[in-house]
């Protein structure tokens, strides 16, 4: 098994301004063991929060170290053999190969202008296979659909070798189908120790995934271990302003299973409306 990576955020202010930071005097430890689903309204820091941990903004204060060392101490091409992101969507106007783009993944590791190796061919034959869509190698990136192109990108991430694997609301685009076998790949990650920081707007992702949980709210992050400790009405309305059930939905022999259900008030009018 590798070492175990870890990045820390300790007291830091993040943001693009800093009379006006958008997250404040944040403690944060990451690892390569951890799954982690962030919940929060748009325009409440999750963009930001990933920017800073992908070297992409630096902290308006405090310290961001990855295995000890400033992050800002990395060169891109080391840095990205530890962090991998996967953003919300992604389009190319070169029609390239679904084979090609998972191979520009194998930067990382063979240098911008480097020549694919025998093994960086592999890597890719391997990713590809693992997350079941080797028989899109051949295809053109550009003629697929968009739960497709969204396992490409993901493939492409794996390519880079990363620990962490940093996906922003990777499953926004992709139909339900799409969606459960995006997070079965996920849980085969979590199993391999690769780290997952995912934002996600479905709560119920959480228990899916038996993952961790940030909540960002009022300029601060709270974080739960379990999912059952922050998926609870009270918080879940202290985020996203409405109000929200949680439901057992725990069958014989499967385990402990919880969903997430909004409440309409319109529809407690209408039931009300026709009650004799």
């Amino acid at each position: 098994m590798p070492p175990q990576l870890k990045i820390e955020l300790r007291n830091a202010d993040l943001g693009y301004r800093k009379e006006s930071p958008l997250l404040q005097g944040i403690d944060l430890t990451l690892t390569s063991d951890d799954t982690v689903c962030v919940l929060g309204q748009n325009g409440t820091g999750k963009t930001t929060l990933f920017k800073t941990l992908l070297g992409f903004l630096p902290p308006l204060s405090g310290g961001l170290t990855l295995n000890g060392k400033p992050l800002e101490e990395y060169q891109p091409r080391e840095l990205a053999r530890h962090i991998a992101y996967v953003p919300q969507a992604h389009h190319t106007p070169f029609p390239y190969t679904v084979s090609q783009v998972v191979l520009f993944g194998r930067t990382a590791h063979m240098g911008f202008f480097g020549t694919p190796q025998k093994k960086d061919r592999t890597a890719v034959e391997r990713i590809l296979d693992m997350l079941d869509i080797r028989h899109l190698a051949r295809r053109s990136y550009t003629e697929l659909s968009g739960g497709e192109r969204q396992m490409v990108i993901i493939a492409r991430a794996l390519a880079q070798e990363a620990r962490l694997l940093i996906l922003d609301e990777p499953a926004s685009s992709l139909d339900y189908g799409n969606q459960v076998r995006l997070l079965d790949k996920i849980r085969l990650l979590k199993e391999q120790h690769t780290g997952i920081l995912m934002a996600t707007h479905q709560p119920d992702q959480a228990f899916l995934l038996d993952a961790q949980v940030l909540m960002l709210t009022e300029k601060h992050l709270l974080r739960y271990d379990d999912p059952s400790h922050a998926l609870q009405p009270r918080l879940l309305k202290k985020i996203y302003g409405v109000d929200i059930q949680v439901i057992d939905t725990a069958l014989a022999g499967n385990g402990p299973s919880k969903v997430c259900r909004p409440v309409i008030t319109s529809w407690q009018q209408t039931s009300n409306d026709q009650t004799p």
